[in-house]
């Protein structure tokens, strides 16, 4: 079978100018799917499970750091990015392979050709590898170091709801999940319950990572309202929240959330 490929970026002609590129320098393999943020990249990589994914570091809502937290035991994992300092921490600590934007087919080349090589004849996924973990970790800590104007400023602070007949102003920080109903959202916060009319892929491009977490496609919750979370069998959990009974499914793709909590 043909080695096959999942592309994350957030800009369309880049994502356009790599695919060009590596159909070119590697005609066998197959582009999958394409990503314009980190949040679409983990749910991609778990529909079409691609041998090789290439990340953009600098990406809305999920970064490219945060999404290879999930991707980096189960593909190849390439780092895009524009920045040379992260290259260099991803280089040094050992991480699969980077690129710097805007994109060099010589450079490109060599990934090719280690990609091609770690593949082998049966495109197996790398095995578990703690440097690439520590690339992951030391490069998450230089975006939150470098980007502090964004977390503190942009994120949503207020959801609009309608409860009753009345338009009611939720503080995020009093949000304790919120969880798809089909085209709705539901919002559960210290006050109540109300659907809105947004998807939970926007809220989540929205509210600062910092605080509020993707433990399942369809469920958003706030750190903040955590009490415990259960380990389930194979890599998945169960998140309680203070104060209420119902359990939250953290999945397999989202679970290294609390691995360090």
């Amino acid at each position: 079978m043909n080695p096959t490929a999942l592309i994350a970026d957030d800009e369309p002609l880049l994502r356009e100018r790599l695919r060009g590129m590596l159909q070119r320098l590697w005609p066998e393999l197959t582009i999958v799917a394409e990503a314009r943020n980190g949040r679409e990249a983990v749910e991609l990589f778990d529909e079409h499970a691609p041998q090789v994914v290439f990340l953009d570091v600098h990406m809305p809502g999920l970064n490219g750091v945060e999404a290879a937290r999930s991707i980096a035991r189960r593909a190849q994992v390439v780092f895009v990015t524009a920045y040379e300092q992260y290259a260099v921490t991803a280089f040094e600590q050992g991480a699969i392979d980077y690129v710097v934007k805007p994109f060099d087919e010589e450079r490109l080349a060599d990934t090719v050709q280690r990609l091609r090589q770690r593949l082998g004849t049966d495109g197996a996924a790398p095995a578990a590898d703690d440097r690439l973990e520590a690339a992951i970790e030391k490069m998450s800590a230089e975006l939150r170091r470098q980007s502090p104007a964004q977390r503190q400023a942009g994120w949503l602070q207020w959801i609009k709801a309608s409860v009753g007949n009345s338009v009611r102003l939720i503080p995020v920080e009093q949000v304790a999940y919120l969880r798809s109903d089909e085209k709705y959202t539901l919002v559960v916060w210290e006050g109540g319950e109300a659907l809105i009319r947004r998807t939970i892929r926007e809220l989540a491009d929205e509210l600062d990572p910092e605080c509020f977490v993707q433990v399942h496609r369809s469920v958003i919750v706030n750190l903040h309202q955590v009490a415990q979370v259960v380990r389930g069998p194979n890599e998945t959990a169960d998140v309680h929240i203070k104060g209420r009974s119902e359990l939250l499914p953290v999945s397999r793709s989202y679970v290294h959330v609390f691995r360090h909590m």
